[in-house]
């Protein structure tokens, strides 16, 4: 009875073990690059390398597990872990001006995930995927940054998107060079 109990669960398991070290492993790069900012005068939002790491984590993961990986990022954040933009936490950072933002980037990983998980080796098109994915992201920051900041969409988005374009397509030309070469060889070393 015990070993069959315990085959039915085996067979239920979300991910091996090995794909929790990794979901962790990205959480922590997230931990380490979401709080390193470049401030600009022009906006109370900072350049961020939080989307640099989201899309890593879904080039690694892929888009379940590098979702739950940003997701547990979310939550060291709200708990009051200096992991947010400026080394900062806690849950009142989702009421400022950067919270709407950290809500987007989730479905930037869903996006770009399912980009790179459906056309592999196809790097044009996962590059448009995370381009979708993070023009869904803005849509959600610049709506709450334009309500936090009293100004029209905009004037939101001349404050909090257009500024960090260049610096966009940058991360995302480096996530699609170095995301696949590292995706391969975990799974190269998973495999053995």
């Amino acid at each position: 009875m015990e070993k069959s109990m315990s085959a039915g669960t085996e067979n239920k398991k979300l991910f091996s073990t090995g794909q929790m070290a990794l979901i962790g492993m990205m959480t922590a790069v997230t931990c380490i690059l979401g709080p390193l900012v470049i401030p600009l005068p022009i906006s109370p939002v900072p350049i961020s390398f939080t989307n640099l790491a989201v899309y890593l984590a879904v080039y690694v993961l892929g888009t379940k597990a590098g979702t739950i990986s940003y997701l547990v990022y979310l939550l060291l954040g709200f708990a009051g872990l200096p992991v947010f933009s400026g080394f900062t936490g806690g849950i009142v950072k989702l009421a400022g001006p950067t919270g709407g933002y950290l809500a987007g980037f989730i479905f930037m990983a869903l996006i770009s995930g399912w980009a790179i998980e459906r056309f592999p080796g196809r790097y044009m098109i996962q590059a448009a995927g995370m381009i979708l994915g993070t023009a869904v992201c803005y849509v959600f920051g610049t709506v709450w940054l334009a309500g936090q900041l009293g100004i029209g969409f905009a004037a939101g988005l001349g404050v909090g998107v257009i500024p960090y374009l260049p610096g966009d397509a940058v991360k995302i030309l480096f996530a699609v060079m170095i995301g696949s070469r590292v995706r391969r060889e975990i799974r190269r070393v998973m495999e053995r």
